[in-house]
């Protein structure tokens, strides 16, 4: 068939399944039942196939408030996929049983369930499976017969296959999945009869792997789910992938189901990063909300890699989605083809005569869902609603849907593998020849001596018992590590044994032992009511859990039978227990299908709070997440931002990352430089990861693992010699005393760890010494626990011993040695911790069962207000009690439980002090508690802390210094958020805290100061009276006054000169005035300016400059009109320009300017102006001229003036005459239009004050122009020729000189 099963194997395991069944009946007792509603298809045979498919998307969970019975949860959204998958093994079974090469005279039946997506519904269809009905599931009595099944099937994901294959695992049931790719699957010891016709996914990463080998990829994202599929993925790339094998992570991020915030930043992450090669080992729906995203925030230019669970998702296929998606890349599991397979789904038909048994089957669901119809009787309200009633003849060729598509046949082809493996491996059992098997003495099963019985298990447990009114079981780790036997299969497949007696595990036991007895003996808890209890030894393995609780659950040590129907009282009240996350969630998942309460003293993990999936949890020590926010806070107080993670690789560790990475961040307290998981015993790894340890530049690192872990890599520490690392411990290992040893302590002294709350427990340490073995019972079901601490103790076999014992010089024990002579940790109770939990886990539970036993009849709780009765006790009714239970312990303690089953929170902090002589003390400092009313709060005393630096201070650990005020945090591309760069500040801008993110503008009049932590006052420009340019241009103003003050004195001492009455002396004095004016009025565009002075700067100088050029202009006027008038018929032309019409003419000129100017100032007058485009460090004051028009008109009309009288002075230029003023006016001009043409340009292309230096200048510059060149011949004349100033020689005929 193709199939990469070994059907050997198969075959062997099925035989044996078969063979090691046969004992005696038992007489029947009832002791458990459960009620599974479960939705299956089933079909009868000589022997039976189990199933177990993903019909339905999700489950929707009833409310447990425990004042009724529980309901199952009711499954939503139906899958046709997975029907299909369903259908593809009712269709394999049919073609081998119409196969007549391939068990003949054996016809193969089938039992299908759903399995939800739910781990609780998955294991109880295995328990229905594995019991031969569906009603009732019970486990009890001992019974002979056929076993109802060949194997099971499935399942359709890793973390339901990890659980119902514990379960399958305790009777060698074989379990065949098509679509669990979990690599932890693959433990032969943990998983003895798992299959699977999917490759691992270790092979997966492998293939991930050389893709980004083949491309040159060396730098990649990785995004997961939050299961065992996706976090062992995560787990093999960690420790696979690296430069040598094809790269290395940039990130890895977990996908929450519905959480967007988390989704955001997760986006966020993607887009910051480097790394544009993402691989994602996911579910379609984290797909679906993760897309959601990326769409939102437009994330392009990504290669997508995608793992077998979403590579061929059509839901991801669509338009608006392959912008994105196009060019993904994806690992497919194998398509293959099945003949005929269409046609037999073509011709499904529903069952219209078992249509509402236990709930609609597979193939009526499947038919109100494709024709949206129900079958008779519908719901209430269905026919109401319009809603139509299926007949079972609707035609299904005329609907479209998925299931018929057997194009694209990639899980059901695995599902049509392992259908065949398992005919294939009875096939092999049937052919079997007598005297040539491979059991013992050449034996064969036979299949005509499979009588029909249900199921039997053989469980050899190491316990302790009392017995009473009601019994409380209890889950211990008496051991350190089973060893397993070799599982050939050839004959009865043994129990791992336990080696490695854990004393500590051993007082725990005693503690609850203890307590009950102190319990029995208080008149006033429980009067009348005897407790029991049966501890039993987990041997920390998932296996031995299971098997205890199902023990406990049956009442009976010897046989666990899963049969028939029974009522009565349950064998117990509930379980403490189990000592460690991953056996509490699998012993939880299977005592949470009856409601039986499981009350963990030392399970942390955080996944355990859910409420949906552990039902009857609960636990008297805080959770995982509450450590994780301690350690968060510890890292805040010390100012730790950059730490390492280091982790084991179980349900312990890999939740607690998960916490840490959706809760670490700069806002709470830093960042992880590296997550590493310590192995088992792997020198290789540990090396590696103790190097990457050494490398970093996280001086702070946070261990979440179990001692065992701890040791190992200490061990390469010092061989390394790795020192001046602060450690925070978990509170596995925060006290282990096996740590704390001489050649350990230079390194892990100053250790701060979280640790269970210390209680005192009086009369415990008497309780312990009055211990006595049972010579009795020693033997029965291997050594008790009691009997066994006896022999490590003292180290001694009880007879008979074992063989050779006694030859080898071993001693036998009497039961009578003095345990006060024997130094162990057994009677040391100063530091109760875990023992102090399981004290009140058994009190919780005592003061439950009272609060019940006390109910009145009429007012209880349950329906019709009736009471719960210790004869007729339900387990979900203990439940309700436990839930409510509210007491405070002798050490002051309160113990009551939240909505999630977790007691209220405290941890005590402890830290690791180095004594003289190499001694190691373990001393509390602080507590963290969680408080109604002030929430979570940290206390600690740091001055009892021990610190191991030179500077007895706390160590820094970050990853990039503060950044100091003045700058801004700039994160490094690819690198968590706690490295980054301080970049200044740019100007203008300013930080005044450390550690800024961003740097914040100044006022729109502040600029940063140089240090850029502060904003000052922007410098103020402007033509200032007090700079050296303002000073020279005052200076020449002034002078230019000064200069015609002087000129006009002299014009008035000598106004009767002929010089100065030449050409109307009154237009000259006139324009002494306004040149004086002009002077003055460049003072206006010296100093800040201001509102009056901008309006009236550009007026004075206009109507000043417009009133000298009138009167230049005139004077032009009157000289060309006098020249005219000495020739002949000429005189009528003197009469137009007498003195009044000069007047007048200088007066019109003028108020044209005026006009102007008055025009201008009210239709947009100028304004004062602070400008920052020149300089963003300073503000310039300038006057903006309002209307450039009327500034343009202004500067041309005196323009016009001034080039009008240049051309007529200079037409009269050569008249006759020995002092002819046209030349002189010729000059002025030309000097004057000079400077007013080079003043435009140099204006516009000046900035700031300097356009007012430029304008100031070429008043000055042209004022000083005429002055000089207009009126300084003449003072010349005046002053220095006396002797020219007559009218003689102005006319030229006076004598020569």
């Amino acid at each position: 068939m193709g199939s990469f099963l070994d059907t050997t194997n198969l075959s062997l395991i099925l035989l044996s399944y078969y063979f090691c069944s046969a004992v005696s009946s038992y007489s029947s007792s009832c002791q458990l039942q459960g009620q599974f509603n479960l939705n299956g298809m089933h079909k009868t045979g000589d022997v039976i196939l189990g199933g177990l498919f993903r019909l339905h998307f999700y489950p929707v969970y009833a409310d447990a408030s425990f004042t009724s019975e529980p309901q199952q949860p009711t499954c939503y959204g139906f899958n046709m996929l997975g029907f299909r998958q369903a259908q593809t093994m009712a269709f394999t079974i049919d073609e081998i049983n119409r196969n007549s090469n391939l068990l003949p005279n054996v016809t193969l039946g089938y039992s299908m369930y759903d399995n939800c997506l739910q781990v609780g519904v998955g294991i109880g269809a295995a328990l229905t499976l594995i019991s031969g009905q569906e009603e009732k599931v019970k486990l009890e009595d001992r019974c002979v017969g056929t076993p109802p099944l060949l194997g099971i099937v499935g399942d359709s994901y890793s973390t339901g296959s990890i659980a119902v294959s514990a379960v399958l695992g305790l009777y060698r049931v074989p379990l065949v999945s098509y679509f669990a790719t979990c690599s932890c699957l693959s433990d032969r010891q943990k998983f003895p009869s798992f299959f699977r016709t999917i490759p691992s996914d270790s092979f997966q990463v492998n293939a991930m792997i050389q893709i980004l080998k083949h491309f040159g990829w060396t730098w990649t994202g990785l995004l997961i789910n939050d299961d065992d599929y996706g976090l062992n993925a995560a787990r093999s790339f960690h420790s696979d992938l690296g430069p040598t094998a094809g790269g290395c992570l940039a990130y890895t991020e977990i996908l929450p189901r519905y959480d967007p915030i988390e989704t955001r930043r997760i986006v966020d992450v993607i887009r910051k990063s480097t790394a544009q090669v993402v691989i994602v080992f996911a579910y379609e729906s984290h797909m679906i909300n993760l897309m959601k995203e990326i769409v939102k925030q437009n994330v392009t230019g990504l290669q997508w890699i995608a793992s077998e669970a979403w590579s061929s998702a059509a839901v991801l296929q669509t338009p608006h989605l392959m912008p994105y998606l196009a060019g993904t890349l994806g690992i497919a599991i194998r398509r293959g083809e099945i003949p005929g397979l269409r046609d037999f789904l073509l011709q499904i038909r529903p069952d219209l005569h078992h249509n509402n048994t236990d709930g609609n089957s597979m193939v009526n669901e499947f038919w109100e869902h494709t024709f949206q119809c129900r079958f008779a009787p519908p719901p209430a309200g269905w026919v109401e609603a319009g809603g139509g009633l299926c007949t079972g003849q609707e035609a299904e060729e005329n609907v479209e849907n998925e299931l018929v598509d057997v194009s694209n046949l990639r899980p059901e082809y695995n599902v049509y593998k392992a259908v065949y493996a398992l005919a294939y491996a009875l096939d092999d059992m049937l052919q079997c020849e007598p005297g040539t098997g491979p059991f013992s003495n050449n034996t064969c099963a036979h299949l005509q001596r499979m009588e029909p019985w249900q199921l039997q298990g053989q469980f050899n447990l190491n316990g302790m018992h009392k017995t009473g009114d009601v019994i409380l079981g209890g889950l211990f780790r008496l051991h350190f590590f089973p060893v397993y036997t070799d599982a050939s299969f050839t004959s009865e497949p043994q129990q791992p044994t336990c080696y490695g007696f854990n004393v500590l595990g051993f007082r725990l036991s005693q503690t609850m032992a203890f307590t009950i007895d102190e319990i029995n003996r208080n008149s006033n808890l429980l009067p009348n009511v005897t407790l029991g209890y049966s501890l039993y030894d987990n041997c920390a393995q998932i296996g031995a859990g299971i098997r205890a609780a199902l023990t406990l659950l049956s009442g009976q040590e010897e046989q666990v039978t899963l049969e028939e129907r029974c009522v009565g009282t349950p064998p117990l009240l509930a379980v403490v227990g189990d000592s460690y996350s991953t056996g509490t969630i699998a012993v939880s998942a299977v005592v949470g299908l009856y409601r039986v309460p499981l009350v963990s003293y030392f399970a942390t993990c955080s996944c355990l709070s859910d409420r949906q999936m552990f039902p009857s949890f609960f636990r008297t020590i805080p959770s995982d997440s509450f450590q994780v926010n301690a350690m968060i806070q510890i890292l805040k107080n010390f100012g730790w931002t950059w730490a390492g993670l280091l982790i084991s690789g179980d349900d312990y560790g890999l939740n607690a990352a998960r916490s840490f990475h959706s809760d670490l961040g700069p806002t709470a307290g830093g960042c992880l430089a590296y997550t590493e998981i310590l192995p088992h015993y792997d020198p290789i790894e540990t090396r590696r990861i103790v190097d990457v340890i050494r490398k970093s530049t996280a001086r702070v690192v946070i261990v979440f693992a179990h001692e065992s872990r701890m040791i190992n890599l200490m061990k390469e520490i010092v061989k390394q010699n790795v020192t001046g690392l602060q450690w925070i411990a978990s509170e596995a290992w925060s006290s282990a005393a096996v740590l704390q040893a001489p050649h350990l302590i230079p390194y892990l002294a100053g250790t701060l760890g979280i640790a269970i709350r210390r209680g005192e427990i009086p009369g415990l340490r008497d309780f312990l010494l009055q211990i006595r073995p049972d010579l009795h019972h020693n033997n029965t079901n291997g050594n008790s626990m009691v009997n066994e601490f006896w022999e490590y103790t003292f180290q001694c076999r009880f007879a008979p011993p074992p063989a050779g014992w006694v030859e080898a010089g071993g001693e036998l024990c009497t039961g009578q040695e003095a345990e006060e002579n024997v130094e162990n940790e057994l009677v040391d109770v100063s530091n109760l911790r875990p023992e102090y939990n399981v004290y009140k886990a058994v009190y919780a539970l005592a003061y439950a069962l009272d609060d019940m036993v006390q109910c009145e009849p009429g007012r209880g709780p349950f329906s019709n207000n009736t009471c719960a009765h210790l004869q007729r006790l339900e387990p979900w009714q203990m439940m309700y009690y436990l839930e409510k239970v509210n007491f405070t312990t002798s050490f002051g303690d309160q113990v009551s439980f939240d909505e999630n089953g977790d007691a209220v929170p405290v941890y005590d902090i402890m830290n690791w002090v180095w004594l003289p002589g190499g001694r190691t003390k373990v001393q509390t400092v602080g507590e963290f508690k969680r408080s109604a009313f002030k929430g979570e709060e940290l206390t600690l005393d740091d001055d009892k802390i021990f610190w191991n630096t030179e500077s007895k201070q706390p160590p820094r650990s970050v990853c990039s210094e503060s950044c100091p005020p003045g700058t801004r945090m700039a994160r490094k591309k690819g690198e968590p958020e706690c490295c980054f760069d301080c970049v200044p500040c740019s100007e203008g801008k300013i930080s005044n805290t450390t550690d800024s993110m961003e740097c914040t503008s100044c006022p729109e009049d502040f600029w940063s100061s140089p240090q850029r932590d502060h904003c000052v006052p922007k410098k103020t420009e402007f033509l200032s009276y007090h700079e050296p340019l303002g000073i020279c241009l005052t200076t020449i103003s002034l002078l230019g006054t000064f200069i015609c003050v002087v000129v006009l004195g002299i014009f008035i001492h000598h106004h009767s000169t002929p010089i100065v009455r030449a050409n109307n002396s009154e237009l000259s004095f006139l324009l002494l005035v306004s040149l004086k004016l002009c002077f003055l009025c460049s003072l206006l565009f010296i100093g800040r300016p201001r509102s009056w002075t901008c309006q009236l700067r550009h007026a004075a100088f206009g109507i000043s400059f417009v009133l000298c050029v009138s009167c230049i202009l005139v004077k032009t006027l009157v000289v060309l009109a006098v020249f005219r008038a000495s020739k002949p018929g000429g005189e009528s032309s003197l009469k137009w320009f007498g003195a009044a019409q000069q007047r007048g003419t200088v007066l019109v000129l003028t108020s044209v300017q005026a006009a102007i100017c008055t025009v201008w100032l009210v239709s947009a007058s100028p304004v004062p102006y602070k400008n920052t485009q020149y300089h963003s460090d300073k503000i310039v004051y300038e006057c903006v001229v309002g209307s450039t028009v009327g500034f343009a008109v202004l500067l041309g009309y005196i323009g016009l003036l001034a080039v009008l009288s240049c051309l007529l002075a200079f037409l009269a230029r050569n008249l006759p005459d020995s002092f002819n003023e046209a030349k002189l006016i010729t000059f002025s001009m030309l000097i004057f239009c000079a400077v007013w043409v080079a003043f435009v340009p140099a204006y516009i292309s000046s900035p700031g004050k300097y356009a007012d230096a430029v304008e100031v200048f070429a008043i000055l510059a042209s004022s000083l122009g005429i002055l000089v060149a207009l009126l300084g011949p003449k003072c010349y004349i005046i002053l220095c020729r006396p002797e020219r100033n007559t009218k003689k020689a102005i006319m030229g005929r006076g004598t020569k000189s």
